[in-house]
């Protein structure tokens, strides 16, 4: 299959083909026929498989058709700035011959910033991606008309119900017309969001593209080490293997910003990446880590799904993340779009249980690493000790050639929309 067979709009297509895109993957394949069909969709698919241009290209598509436009035609909502820039950028790059426009309306900058927000919706635009708390504050002031809106779309609906948007989300929808066509995207499925689906679509049809597995391409790994260790021991993995694009996941911003500082003092090309930088700060720090001029990146998990870089070679979770599918976003930065990478976790006596609980998620136990000399292994769960002794031992710090662990193994990849 091609993207050709979809039958999208002419200026839409030369678009796609002007950014290399040929081939889709296949949460595209099974998610675009269905919203062309018209049904609303719940879809669910793991972070780094397509799943933006599978809302987009349709909802593009139909947009392209259209004799008259209303002043917003299609409505998505993001649970972080990053997601919302991100996706706007990716509309900026699709709709280059279709004359179709966008805007990312999120909180954290300048009133500048706020003002030619509340203009684009008031003058109107084809498009908008939007945080839901400064969506609400537009709402507000009066500047939104969401009255003949076509589309609603609802990314990473899971985050945005983690971060408690679901009283503003639902405030959002109330003033949507009923006759709408409504897309949830999803990297977990839980209760809690069939159920809120279930209260907003209308008989939707359901996509699955491998649920809570991580990419193939990615070579895992574990040290279990104490915590005294833990940074010396980041500085050994990353002045030993030849990682052109790394990204440090860290569990509070003091933290990444003492990391930060430490690998600064080794002379390595950091930057710490955190909620106290101004908007300006970090849109220009997540500009030159995709334009590889910015070779690592620290941050929590903000960066997890808000991101959206290819060529990431190595992923380290310095600290273990509280939930397992926590973990699956974080390692999903590397080995996108079939490409190879790894990951590695730094595993404390406090975060065994919660690593074990990770990898009864994935159904796959994590191969541990032997610590370098000198370094002291984290105390081993009582509980642990009968599946530690089952784990292969591996020497540690073996200089790798560029693209991660001497395991990994190149693929051939088709260009794909992401």
């Amino acid at each position: 299959m091609t993207f050709s067979d979809f039958s999208f709009d002419s200026q839409l297509f030369e678009g796609l083909n002007s950014m290399g895109f040929k081939t889709p993957t296949p949460i595209q394949a099974e998610a675009i026929p269905i919203i062309q069909e018209r049904h609303d969709l719940i879809a669910c698919a793991q972070t780094g498989t397509g799943k933006t241009a599978s809302y987009l290209l349709p909802v593009m598509d139909a947009i392209c058709r259209m004799e008259h436009r209303p002043a917003i035609s299609a409505l998505i909502l993001a649970p972080t700035r990053e997601l919302a820039v991100q996706i706007d950028q990716q509309v900026e790059g699709l709709a280059y011959f279709t004359g179709i426009t966008s805007i990312a309306i999120y909180g954290g900058g300048d009133g500048i910033g706020y003002e030619q927000q509340r203009r684009a919706l008031r003058e109107g635009v084809d498009i908008v991606i939007a945080t839901p708390g400064r969506l609400i504050a537009h709402m507000n002031s009066g500047a939104v008309r969401l009255g003949e809106i076509r589309f609603l779309v609802l990314d990473e609906a899971d985050r945005m119900l983690d971060m408690g948007f679901k009283d503003d989300i639902n405030r959002i929808v109330r003033q949507l017309p009923a006759e709408r066509q409504t897309l949830l995207f999803s990297a977990t499925m839980p209760t809690k969001i069939r159920a809120f689906a279930k209260a907003m679509l209308k008989q939707p049809k359901q996509v699955t593209i491998s649920l809570s597995k991580p990419a193939e391409g990615i070579t895992q790994q574990q040290y279990r080490i104490a915590d005294q260790h833990k940074t010396a021991l980041l500085k050994g993995v990353l002045q030993s293997g030849d990682y052109s694009s790394v990204i440090v996941f860290a569990s509070t911003k003091e933290k990444v910003k003492i990391l930060g500082k430490e690998l600064i003092k080794l002379g390595l090309k950091v930057q710490p990446f955190h909620s106290d930088l101004s908007q300006e700060e970090r849109e220009d720090i997540l500009l030159r880590f995709k334009n590889k001029q910015l070779p690592i990146l620290i941050g929590t998990d903000v960066l997890s799904r808000g991101i959206d870089v290819e060529g990431i070679d190595l992923v380290v979770n310095y600290d273990v993340p509280p939930d397992p599918e926590d973990y699956i976003h974080r390692i999903g930065r590397t080995a996108r779009a079939e490409r190879t990478g790894t990951a590695i976790t730094f595993v404390n006596s406090r975060d065994h249980r919660r690593f074990a609980a990770i990898e009864r998620l994935m159904d796959r136990t994590v191969p541990e690493i032997a610590l370098p000399d000198g370094m002291t292994a984290a105390a081993t769960d009582p509980e642990q000790k009968r599946t530690d002794k089952k784990r292969k031992k591996k020497r540690p710090f073996r200089k790798t050639k560029k693209g991660g662990h001497p395991d990994s193994r190149s693929l051939n990849v088709n260009n794909q929309a992401s």
